[in-house]
This record gives structure tokens, sequence and C-alpha cells, in this order.
């Protein structure tokens, strides 16, 4: 009886054994994990940054046709990373703020028929016009912006 080679079973000479490719798969295993555990370390470590950075690179948004928004009515938009609402007052009048709670952070939404601003997570509540907390827990106002009615738009901007 005579043993046969790896040629006589139709295997490549230069195949990798068991044992190598084992080891290397589970250095590859190995190597995914580090990423999914790393990748989330990474990200929470470099967002304060990044999102410092974002919230500063915009400084003015155009909403196309919002100036056909109805009165007493608002409009989400972003501006840069943060949620924002454009308010068209009964009166006329337009008011641009931060469409995020001070407490907690959650996006508030405005309320036309009390015509305040509320946050559902804890009950806060903000004038819709100035934008100043007057019940529940919000510490400060929510971040007013300069609005304009163009022809084209309503533009926003930090000032």
């Amino acid at each position: 009886m005579s043993k046969r080679t790896s040629n006589e079973r139709g295997l490549d000479a230069e195949a990798v054994p068991r044992r190598a490719f084992v080891g290397m798969a589970l250095g590859a295993a190995g190597v995914c994990y580090a990423g999914a555990i790393a990748y989330p370390v990474y990200r929470y470590l470099a967002s304060p940054a990044e999102r410092a950075e974002a919230a500063t690179a915009v400084t003015e948004v155009t909403l196309k046709d919002a100036q056909k928004l109805p009165t007493g009515s608002a409009l989400m938009f972003r501006f840069g990373p943060k949620p924002a609402m454009l308010i068209h007052h009964a009166d006329g009048s337009w008011v641009a703020l931060t469409a995020v709670c001070t407490h907690l952070g959650c996006t508030v939404q405005y309320q036309p028929e009390r015509n305040v601003i509320h946050c559902a997570c804890h009950g806060g509540e903000y004038d819709s016009v100035t934008g100043k907390n007057i019940a529940g827990p919000p510490p400060r106002p929510l971040t007013r912006y300069v609005a304009k009615v163009t022809d084209k738009g309503v533009v926003v901007s930090r000032s």
C-alpha cells in the first residue's frame, strides 16, 4: 500500500494547511471584533469636536418658498446639524428658533392653538415669540435666529 500525496488527491501542492486556515480565520474575526468595539469608542470621543465644528460651519439657511407658509403655522428645518423651526405668527411676524429643548435635548413642537412651543419629553414650554422658557424644567430659552423674508423664500441666519 502506498501513501498518497496531495497531488494524487487532486489538491494543489501549495494548499494552505487546515491549522493555518483556522488561524487566519480567527485572526480576521478578531480584527473585525476589535473594529466593532473601537469604532463606537472613536465616535464617542471625536463627536464633541465634530459637533462643535458642524454647529459653527452653517451661518445662514435659505428656505425656498417659505414665505408662502400660512399664518399660525410652523416649518421645521435643519440649521446645520440641529433642527430648527420657522414660525409665521397670526400678526404677520416671523420667528426662527432652534427646535432643541434646553432641558434634555428633545425636539420641540409648535402648538398654534395655544401659541406656545411644547416639549413632550417633560412638559417644558417656551414662548413662541421670544423663545423664553415659561413652564416646566427647561433651564434656558431657545436660541433665536434672525428671519428675513425675501421674494424667493425666508433667509434664516445667526445674526
